[in-house]
Order: C-alpha cells, then sequence, then structure tokens
C-alpha cells in the first residue's frame, strides 16, 4: 500500500497546467509534451529532493556516423525512477530515444545519450501522474488545466509588458509598464549614441522588443505599426546624423549623387546619404528560401531534433534597420532553442556555451547547398 501524504496525493492527482504543455511539429502533426526539467522539477517538489532517484540501465548507442564537419548520434536508454513513500519504495522504469549532431564525436554522443536519458525519466515519472505529463495520452485531455484567458473571456487581454530597455552590451536598463514610455527611452538611447556602431547595438538589444510591441499594439488596434515605424524612422534620422558631414565629402563623391540636388547638406533638408561613408557600410543580402527549406530539413545543432528551424545567426552581419542577416548564415535550431536563443541578450555567449560554432556550420550548410545546384544543372 502506497504511504504518500495526503498533500502529495493531491498534488499526483491535480490537473497538468496548460502553460507547461509545449507544442512542436513532426511532418506537419503538432506534438504536445514537457519538458524534462519540469518533470523533474515536480518530482522534487512532490516527492521531495531525497526521496526518489533515477538509474540510467541499458544505454545503448544505435547510429553514428559523420557528415562532412558534423558528427551524428543516436541512443536508446532505459531509466528506472525509484521514489521512497514512507516505509516503501515505488519502482517505475521508462525507455527514451535521443539524437545529438555537433561538431566533435564526444560531445555528439553526449547529447545523444542526454536527450534518450531525459525521454525515458519523463516517461517512467508519467506514470505517477497528470503533473508528469500523463494527461497528454488522453486524446480529451480531461487531466490539462484551462488557460487562463479561457477562464475569463470576458476580461480585457492583458498587456504583455513590463517592457525591458537593453544597453548597447545587452544589460537591462530600465523596465517601462507601457509601450510608450519604452519607446521614449528608446529615443533617448539612440540619441545618446556617440558612433554608428554604437547607435546599432541599441538597436540591437532592443529591437526584438520592439517587435513584440508591434504584434502586441497590433491586437488592440489597427493602426499598430505607428510606434514600430517611428522608431525606425528615429534609428534612420539618428544615422543620418551619425554619418561623416556631406561637405567633407570628395569631388568623386558627389558625382555619384551622395549630395541631393546639387546642394550641400547644409542647403538641404533631405540629403542622399552615400552609405559608403557610414561607419558600417551595408553588407550584401542574399535570400534564398530553397536554402531555407534545406537547412530545416536538417537535425537541431544543439540536441539533434527534428524538424527544426532555419535560424539566422544575428551577429554575422550589422543587422541595421530591422534586416535578418544574409541567408547564407542560417544553422538548424529545434523550436525549443531557437526560442531560448531568441531569449537570450548576448547570441555569441550562448553558442559558445553550447560548444557550437554556428558560422563554421551555416558556412557548410551554404557550400551544401550551393554543390547541390551545381550538380542539378
Amino acid at each position: 500500500m502506497m504511504e504518500f501524504s495526503p498533500d502529495q496525493v493531491r498534488a499526483l492527482k491535480a490537473k497538468l497546467k496548460a502553460k507547461n504543455v509545449k507544442i512542436r511539429h513532426a511532418n506537419g502533426t503538432p506534438l504536445h509534451y514537457v519538458e524534462g526539467w519540469h518533470s523533474i522539477a515536480e518530482a522534487n517538489r512532490i516527492f521531495g529532493f531525497d526521496a526518489w532517484d533515477r538509474r540510467t540501465i541499458s544505454p545503448k548507442c544505435v547510429h553514428s556516423e559523420r557528415s562532412g564537419r558534423t558528427h551524428f548520434a543516436a541512443y536508446v536508454a532505459k531509466v528506472r525512477v525509484s521514489v521512497r513513500a514512507g516505509a516503501i519504495t515505488i519502482v517505475r522504469e521508462g525507455c527514451g530515444m535521443g539524437e545529438g549532431a555537433a561538431p566533435s564525436p564526444g560531445k555528439a554522443h553526449e547529447l545523444a545519450l542526454k536527450v534518450a536519458e531525459t525521454d525515458a525519466t519523463k516517461r517512467a515519472l508519467a506514470t505517477f501522474g497528470n503533473p508528469f505529463g500523463l494527461a497528454l495520452y488522453d486524446r480529451e485531455q480531461a487531466g490539462i488545466g484551462k488557460p487562463p484567458c479561457e477562464k475569463a473571456e470576458a476580461s480585457e487581454p492583458q498587456d504583455t509588458g513590463p517592457w525591458v530597455l537593453r544597453s548597447a552590451a545587452g544589460s537591462a536598463q530600465r523596465t517601462h509598464e507601457t509601450p510608450e514610455a519604452f519607446a521614449a527611452e528608446l529615443r533617448k538611447a539612440m540619441d545618446s549614441a556617440k558612433d554608428i556602431e554604437a547607435l546599432f547595438a541599441v538597436w540591437e538589444q532592443n529591437v526584438e522588443t520592439v517587435r513584440a510591441i508591434n504584434r502586441h499594439l497590433s491586437e488592440r488596434a489597427p493602426v499598430s505599426g505607428a510606434l514600430a515605424q517611428d522608431l525606425v524612422a528615429h534609428l534612420k534620422a539618428c544615422a543620418v546624423g551619425l554619418a561623416k558631414p556631406a561637405e567633407k565629402l570628395e569631388a568623386s563623391q558627389v558625382e555619384q549623387g551622395a549630395l541631393s540636388n546639387g546642394k550641400c547638406a547644409s542647403e538641404n533638408n533631405h540629403p542622399k546619404i552615400d552609405k559608403s561613408v557610414l561607419t558600417i557600410g551595408e553588407p550584401k543580402r542574399i535570400r534564398s528560401k530553397e536554402h531555407l527549406r534545406f537547412v530545416a530539413q536538417q537535425p537541431c545543432l544543439i540536441c539533434g531534433r527534428k524538424p527544426s528551424q532555419a535560424h539566422h545567426v544575428r551577429y554575422a552581419q550589422p543587422r541595421g534597420l530591422a534586416l535578418k542577416v544574409s541567408d547564407e548564415f542560417t544553422v538548424p535550431l529545434c523550436a525549443i532553442h531557437h526560442s531560448q536563443n531568441h531569449q537570450t541578450g548576448d547570441e555569441r555567449r550562448w553558442w559558445q556555451e553550447h560548444g557550437v560554432d554556428p558560422l563554421e556550420a551555416a558556412r557548410d550548410l551554404w557550400t551544401g547547398t550551393s554543390s547541390a545546384k551545381g550538380a542539378a544543372s
């Protein structure tokens, strides 16, 4: 007979919170799941940190290969979970599978085994109840709680703020409760930039927030794009102000149209800017839907999951006026790691922490697409 406490029994019978259910797509079919860290956190919360443990048994590598500079590995594993409930110990087992891709074989095997162990742990813990994902096996999903928005349909939609303004270095500077307050501070930050590099660094750190505000406002008013468009216009104006004065341009630049209508900038309120005089030149941006589809077919660089999403490595080129980098700088990331990447304030450090060089991987993928085109022709 189980000797779980009344509080533990209530927790095990509780519904799985909707916010903890994640979705990924496989061959166009949505798959619902709970993340591994959530299952482990729930086990610590319900059973206690010192009242349960897991053991990996019979791990097995079922596939290993190398393609170019990338190593791939696949593992299956069985995990045994033991929970101490009073004087008895409850033992459950689960099997899982994991794939991994990395620049080195050791890292690929480590990732694949880790994913397999996590998958097996989730399956073993799911036998204890809804909080661990058991509710997801029910087609009716009666064991999943309703999202807050469904419980209060008549209430006003809640803001997605507060909005955090970040410095050029990526650190949070100030939190604002309204989009207007955030926009005002962002304008001040752009005005205070001493050169083009600093200006675009500020924009780079806050452009995702600008997009989030734009999406937020689009749900509440038909003229949603006004604030975002105003910020982009302000960015352009700051870039013009930081460009080298038109009076210092050489005659050859004048002939190329750096000055507008034969007048110098002081006589014209809207001079045409020669982009070659900017501290950051305009990089070439290639767009290829075919290459993006090719990248999305590859396994995630971090965990090896499929399908993936084509992620643009943001620091590969100066993004400038909310433009993405060239499609040649794209790498495959699963939905989970793609979201984590965009949430980080320092993408370069994020890649370093995962031990992956995305630019090298992007170069190999771009070469692969180019080779395919050449073979087809």
